[in-house]
């Protein structure tokens, strides 16, 4: 796992979110709460970015037990979805220093 993959806003907090087990209307009220407003996804998007996590292995699904509401499904990030936000999260540290080298931290 070498490549260097750059997440879009939405994916890093899908995966952010999916530190806690979290069904799809969870993690999209969660990704609001944590971009404050900023980031509001549409079903579409979700279950999307969603199935193609899974194909990619950095999330998966939660086998449902309860009978009540067998559709809802709750979804958990893998150790390498955990891995793959570790380093975005480094990526990203290292555009904000190299942005507040060159243009000052007082911007």
């Amino acid at each position: 796992m070498n490549e260097n993959i750059t997440l879009t806003e939405a994916v890093y907090y899908i995966l952010l979110s999916l530190t806690e087990p979290m069904h799809g209307y969870g993690i999209m009220q969660n990704v609001t709460k944590l971009s404050t407003n900023r980031v509001n996804l549409a079903a579409g998007t979700l279950y999307g970015a969603l199935t193609t996590m899974q194909e990619k292995g950095w999330i998966e699904a939660i086998p449902n037990t309860d009978e009540t509401n067998a559709r809802r499904k709750e979804y958990q990030i893998t150790p390498t979805g955990r891995t793959i936000v570790k380093k975005e999260l480094l990526r990203l540290r290292e555009l904000v220093n190299n942005g507040e080298h060159v243009l000052g931290r007082d911007i």
